[in-house]
């Protein structure tokens, strides 16, 4: 029986927290062997919003290296750049003609990062999602892993495969979503209201996959906690439940476990505790990762691997979709 394929792919726009690792990248060493999967670089993403290219450039190699630090096996796996693969950008145009602008302009992410780079509102944007459907589209996934801020991307995505095949013929596969049952969602240590991210102002919101032992501690020994003193989950304790989730993902234990391991702690010990099996997670990928970031000459031969095998793959969709819209193929002579 063929394995479904799965096609997950990370902005390489900043390093990466925790938060991404554990709703994501931590599932990847054993999702390799259930599906037939291809990790991508969505460096075309990341251009909507202003970056400085020779920091791009950097991230890009880093976050490479994480992702083989992190376990991901470019034999297993199709790991590639978006930018490489030139079949990512002709699918946007087709199915540009297949969207339409009151769809994408009511994307609830296209007016957040509206108002927030409101110097900078480009039809990059408003296209993004339809970027994010060529991702998908071209390579007939059967599932994505998506977090909960992507699920209306998805819906576009779905709709408009359906909606091509329709006007077409049979062309794409209608993908669903993957998204796992913890740490789908890890939330900022100073605002447990909000989901860590990378982009935080206050530096001490996030933990970074680069963050080392010291940082770490520092970071959790300031974490907001909740009023009273049980550690416990609830809806009225959501510092102490983010911080039960967290541990609970590094130490391999379920959230029941951690309770009952913490029961009658207090919160600095608790704090210090999650903190220490953060940074013993986090350390070895960190220094993997800096040891294959030192040969670039290694990761361009990967990612030139990733790309041809991810290109052969998104061709054949392509071709497919040009005929169907009537498209002459190209005869070589």
């Amino acid at each position: 029986m063929d394995k479904k394929i799965i096609l997950s792919g990370i902005q390489p726009s900043g390093i990466l927290t925790i938060g991404n690792y554990l709703g994501a990248i931590k599932n990847w060493e054993t999702m390799q062997d259930e599906y037939d999967c291809l990790f991508m670089l969505a460096d075309l993403h990341t251009l909507t919003v202003k970056q400085d290219p020779a920091r791009l450039r950097a991230n890009t190699y880093e976050l490479t290296a994480l992702y083989l630090a992190c376990g991901l096996d470019p034999v297993k796996s199709v790991l590639f750049l978006q930018s490489h693969v030139p079949a990512h950008a002709e699918l946007t145009w087709i199915l540009n003609t297949v969207s339409y602008p009151g769809e994408l302009s009511r994307m609830t992410q296209f007016k957040d990062k509206s108002l927030k780079h409101a110097d900078n509102i480009n039809m990059g944007l408003m296209d993004y999602p339809v970027l994010m459907a060529a991702d998908i589209l071209l390579y007939q996934a059967d599932v994505v892993p998506i977090g909960a801020d992507q699920k209306q991307h998805l819906e576009l995505t779905r709709d408009l495969a359906v909606r091509f095949n329709n006007r077409y013929g049979e062309t794409f596969k209608v993908p669903e979503a993957y998204i796992g049952k913890m740490g789908a969602k890890i939330y900022s240590l100073q605002e447990p209201g909000r989901k860590m991210s990378k982009s935080d102002e206050n530096p001490n919101g996030f933990v970074s996959m680069d963050d080392d032992e010291a940082t770490v501690l520092r970071k959790f020994k300031r974490a907001v906690t909740d009023s009273g003193s049980e550690i416990r989950r609830g809806e009225d304790k959501p510092g102490i439940t983010n911080l039960i989730n967290i541990y609970s993902l590094f130490s391999g234990k379920s959230a029941e476990e951690t309770e009952r391991e913490f029961e009658g702690a207090g919160y600095a010990d608790f704090k210090k505790r999650v903190g220490e099996a953060v940074a013993a997670g986090i350390e070895p990928i960190r220094a993997e990762k800096n040891r294959i970031l030192k040969d670039k000459g290694y990761i361009d031969k990967l990612l030139s691997e990733g790309a041809d095998r991810a290109a052969y793959l998104a061709n054949k969709t392509l071709r497919k979709v040009y005929k169907k819209v009537g498209l002459v193929p190209r005869v070589k002579g």
